[in-house]
């Protein structure tokens, strides 16, 4: 899905310069004429990013953002100023309230292009990940790399392998396992759990005599060792 940007702007041109050169980039661009409006929609659905003109009529920019800041729902939202050379105090200004950056008028599409990545980049959340050892496991889109190299499993493997990774202090007991991946009502063989962790074993490249990754606890369970 692509960025979601809202920029309030006053001049008819910029406004129009701002939304041309964004789309280009492949984001999706809301403009507004004031920064009144822009607050409104922030109501309705958050943006990925902001772009505030400092000099506005109603409201100024530094006001829009000192009430974006005062709203839980909207005080995260990144906020880049666009101001002029000569509103030097109004720009620190803005930078003590929280924005993000600012854009000095007038400006290159390059350099716009490239602070609005930037700001962007530093909004992305760091991935969520489990690791132990040379094993990785992206939460987030639900992947495993062993040794830097992709691992493919199916949903119970992946499942075995993230519980496992979780509570890799421990050994976690057979019925535990069953419970957590089958269910409390499972009536199938527990044998199901074996075959499974063999599976996984295998695309591991696990050895069960001398595990580097899953240590099977006779009578109890599996502890990941890695």
């Amino acid at each position: 899905m692509n960025s979601l940007i809202y920029a309030a702007e006053d001049d008819d041109n910029i406004r129009e310069i701002l939304r041309c050169t964004l789309e280009s980039y492949g984001y999706e661009v809301v403009v507004f004429e004031t920064a009144i409006p822009l607050l409104a929609a922030l109501e309705e659905r958050l943006p990925d990013l902001v772009l505030l003109d400092i000099m506005m009529p109603e409201m100024d920019g530094t006001e829009a953002l000192r009430q974006m800041k005062q709203q839980p729902r909207t005080r995260e939202v990144p906020v880049l100023f666009l101001t002029a050379k000569s509103e030097e105090i109004d720009k620190v200004k803005g930078l003590d309230l929280g924005a993000e950056d600012y854009i000095t008028k007038p400006f290159g599409l390059l350099e716009l292009s490239a602070r609005v990545r930037a700001a962007l980049r530093r909004k992305a959340p760091a991935r969520r990940q489990l690791t132990g050892g040379d094993i990785v496991i992206d939460l987030d889109n639900h992947e495993v790399t062993c040794g830097g190299s992709p691992v493919e499993l199916t949903l119970k493997e992946y499942e075995l392998l993230r519980i496992l990774l979780l509570n890799s202090s421990r050994v976690v007991p057979r019925d535990e396992l069953l419970n957590e991946i089958w269910g409390y009502d499972f009536v199938g063989e527990t044998r199901t759990l074996d075959m499974h962790i063999k599976t996984l074993r295998s695309k591991l490249r696990d050895d069960v005599e001398n595990p580097r990754y899953i240590k099977t606890i006779r009578s109890v369970g599996y502890k990941f060792i890695g």
